[in-house]
């Protein structure tokens, strides 16, 4: 172990012992967040409407703040954008990470204050590197750079006062100059908002570099490495990167890319590291390398409930504390936050899978399913049973997405159609499409039941798409790069047909 690695594990011994304590006082954690944010927010307009100064309990403020979506809470933005104070949070805020998510085309603009900054997205990119140096002590990762795929980092005027961008250029703005060291590309290059010209000055830039680490977005970040293999004529990224040893993750499920990634970068001391980081907060960390599973960070002044999933379309949902929640439930998340979110429905759905500490697994989004037929498909069942698909044909997938095909006047059965992109095609698509039925069986008892004898449903339609399907899709809708996801589960056709109109096109060029 060197001196360098010795010192680092001496600086994050403290913060080390504090994550664990997250196994035995979890409870008093989460209500110290809670009281801290109410008497921090007490002088807002929100808190004194809401009484915050005399809330003294959780129950107390479920019952007195209501549950909220961005919808609701919008024109509270748009003020604060204008320059109102002491709204949501004290003071004046500055920025506000634009977030358009999968589901719609409207932007969000979440408010990012100085704390959510500092004591949360800041701090869960310490932890990441605290955890992973208490994981692998002999780590050369500080010995080189980190190459960070943003999404668009130009910083825009929303009025005299405020400015938006995506969360990467507002971290950027507010990052000490010495990390400038340590990470790659330049500034002037992540300022490129156009995603194809960035990649190109990325790579003329990075592959100069000694990088020991990646973080991003899997999918985009595939684009990134095959455009350095293309232009430096190497096999694989290890010859350009040979000390490559870590790669943080976010955004999408990283089962679908796995091959890839093994195959891109051939290396026994190649680790990845996923984290759940929205725009909202940083939410978890993968803390065991052979585990998946996140542990939930709980200190970073968000306090978390849970709804269930099925009920958070509902008018008033009844949430739950953490200290309430059962495993294996399927969980929409509503947060609290250091940057003026208060009972905010964030969208996404989690289960835990540990409550000693808590860990959860993403399974998916609130509005991200398909129930067409009462079948209830959620992106968790889709990715696992994608997993054993190819696992058992020898497939490895570029991207996805599936929906449904609804019953016509002549047609008492409806389907559900899958739209892929193989990097490797399986080695029988007849036999892919069976494995994913009858894996979808085992993992959706509904599902499994609308399958029964093709009572209601029919087998899956599965096409395999044109190469470049998915990334033309996607730059169409002005998606490219970033946090921007492809949806993987929608319960009308909307995506499916836009998508089907690009794999025509491309097969129609290439066959003329």
């Amino acid at each position: 172990m060197t001196i360098v690695n010795s010192i680092i594990n001496w600086i994050n011994y403290k913060r080390i012992y504090e994550i664990d304590l997250y196994r035995d006082h979890s409870r008093e954690i989460q209500e110290e967040v809670l009281f801290n944010l109410l008497n921090t927010a007490k002088s807002t307009e929100w808190g004194e409407k809401y009484h915050y100064g005399t809330t003294k309990s959780w129950e107390r403020y479920k019952e007195n703040v209501p549950i909220s979506r961005y919808e609701t809470i919008e024109p509270l933005i748009n003020r604060m954008i204008q320059g109102d104070k002491n709204v949501l949070w004290p003071g004046v805020m500055k920025w506000f990470a634009k977030s358009s998510g999968t589901t719609n085309a409207k932007s969000k603009f979440i408010p990012v204050s100085k704390e959510s900054l500092d004591d949360c997205h800041f701090r869960g990119g310490k932890d990441v590197l605290a955890i992973y140096y208490r994981n692998y002590p002999d780590a050369s990762l500080l010995s080189g750079k980190s190459l960070t795929l943003g999404g668009s980092h130009q910083m825009t005027n929303l009025s005299n006062k405020a400015y938006y961008g995506d969360l990467s250029a507002i971290m950027i703005e507010n990052l000490p100059f010495w990390t400038d060291f340590h990470r790659t590309p330049p500034t002037e290059i992540a300022l490129i908002p156009e995603f194809e010209e960035k990649i190109a000055q990325i790579t003329k830039t990075a592959i100069q570099d000694n990088v020991t680490s990646l973080a991003g977005v899997p999918s985009w970040f595939l684009v990134l490495l095959r455009y350095i293999l293309e232009y430096t004529g190497k096999s694989n990224i290890t010859e350009v990167w040979p000390n490559l040893e870590l790669f943080i993750h976010g955004g999408v499920s990283f089962e679908p890319y796995r091959g890839q990634y093994k195959r891109l970068i051939p290396s026994e001391k190649m680790n990845y590291m996923e984290t759940y980081n929205a725009s909202e907060g940083f939410f978890a960390i993968q803390d065991d390398p052979l585990n998946t599973d996140m542990l939930l960070m709980l200190d970073y002044g968000v306090f978390y409930e849970f709804i269930h999933a099925a009920n958070s379309e509902d008018e008033h949902p009844v949430t739950i504390p953490l200290w309430e929640v059962e495993l294996g439930v399927n969980y929409a998340m509503v947060i609290s936050t250091n940057g003026g979110l208060w009972r905010y429905l964030i969208g996404d759905t989690v289960v835990f899978t540990s409550r000693n500490p808590y860990k959860i697994r993403i399974t998916g989004r609130t509005k991200h399913f398909i129930n067409a037929f009462g079948e209830e498909i959620i992106i968790d069942n889709a990715e696992r049973a994608i997993k054993v698909a190819c696992a058992a044909t020898g497939a490895i997938i570029s991207d996805y997405t599936a929906g449904p095909v609804f019953m016509a006047e002549n047609q008492s059965k409806g389907a559900h159609q899958w739209l892929i992109e193989f990097n490797t095609a399986p080695d029988n698509l007849d036999k892919f499409t069976t494995i994913l039925d009858k894996e979808l069986q085992s993992l959706n008892s509904d599902y499994e039941a609308k399958r029964y004898k093709n009572a209601t449903l029919e087998s899956p339609h599965v096409l395999a798409v044109a190469d470049g399907t998915f990334l033309q899709w996607m730059r169409e809708r002005g998606k490219v790069g970033g946090q921007n996801k492809v949806p993987r589960l929608s319960n009308n056709r909307e995506f499916l047909d836009g998508l089907l109109r690009i794999h025509e096109y491309i097969e129609l060029k290439s066959n003329r």
